[in-house]
């Protein structure tokens, strides 16, 4: 009797682990990157996270995260915990709420393993080639594949920091196409799809030109959701509310799923 309790007691632990373990080979691999929206500041105020989880950004097995430690864990909010500048709280993101979708919608998927590489405040230069971010997200997205798996994606968030000035913002239509080709080229994957966010909110006085950058860009295998109008924090501006990064990760998992990715 006394080791079919602890069999039981197991089992479900057992479970998980194996779950975790035989996902590696065959997981979806998702590369999260870009500034502070990516990594999430939903319900964050004053440099403190509420901890509310939304029922859409719950975990689960299936669900991973390349940690700082650079090994794979089951996901879980704040998902850029440790990845963003520990100085920088993180909050509720897009990854989890769209990593929960494309399981709902597409339960054959198997794992999904999300790397989260945003780091708040950056410009575009400095995810330019050769630059520190840039080479972050391209040795974990490396480690990410050790174990097996494929590089389906990349969600990419960025341009708050790039409205600030004209010469940025004029710039930055250029700058992206650049990061956008150095990126697919040095994970060896050319038509890369890329699933790009144009700006939800007026972070800078040039917000539009940089908008407008983003939505013009006409790349194979680039699709750009636009987040426009979606909630941004009274007090935490232009940071995007719990209730608008649930949102927008469903808007990313349905372009995910309705391109086929």
């Amino acid at each position: 009797m006394f080791p079919l309790i602890i069999f039981m007691f197991l089992a479900p632990f057992q479970l998980q682990s194996e779950i975790l373990v035989d996902g590696y080979a065959g997981k979806s691999i998702l590369i999260l990157t870009g500034q502070s929206n990516m990594a999430g500041r939903g319900g964050v105020a004053n440099g403190t996270w509420d901890g509310y989880v939304p029922a859409e950004c719950r975990p689960e097995p299936r669900i991973l995260r390349l940690n700082p430690m650079l090994r794979w864990e089951e996901a879980h909010e704040p998902l850029h915990g440790g990845i963003d500048p520990l100085n920088k709280t993180c909050g509720v993101g897009p990854g989890m709420p769209f990593a929960n979708r494309v399981l709902e919608r597409d339960p054959c998927i198997g794992v999904i393993g999300l790397v989260p590489c945003a780091i708040g405040g950056t410009n575009i230069t400095e995810w330019k080639r050769g630059s520190y971010h840039y080479n972050q997200l391209l040795k974990r997205a490396n480690v990410a594949l050790q174990d097996g798996g494929q590089i389906r994606a990349i969600l990419w968030y960025q341009g708050e920091s790039d409205s600030l000035d004209i010469i940025s913002a004029r710039m930055y239509k250029a700058r992206l196409i650049e990061f956008f080709l150095d990126i697919r080229g040095d994970l060896a994957c050319p038509e890369l799809p890329i699933l790009q966010v144009a700006l939800a909110s007026d972070a800078g006085p040039y917000s539009e030109v940089v908008r407008k950058a983003q939505l013009e860009i006409k790349l194979p295998n680039v699709t750009c959701i636009d987040a426009k109008g979606l909630e941004v924090m009274e007090n935490n501006k232009p940071h995007l509310s719990t209730s608008a990064q649930v949102q927008l990760g469903k808007m990313l998992a349905n372009a995910f799923l309705h391109n086929g990715i």
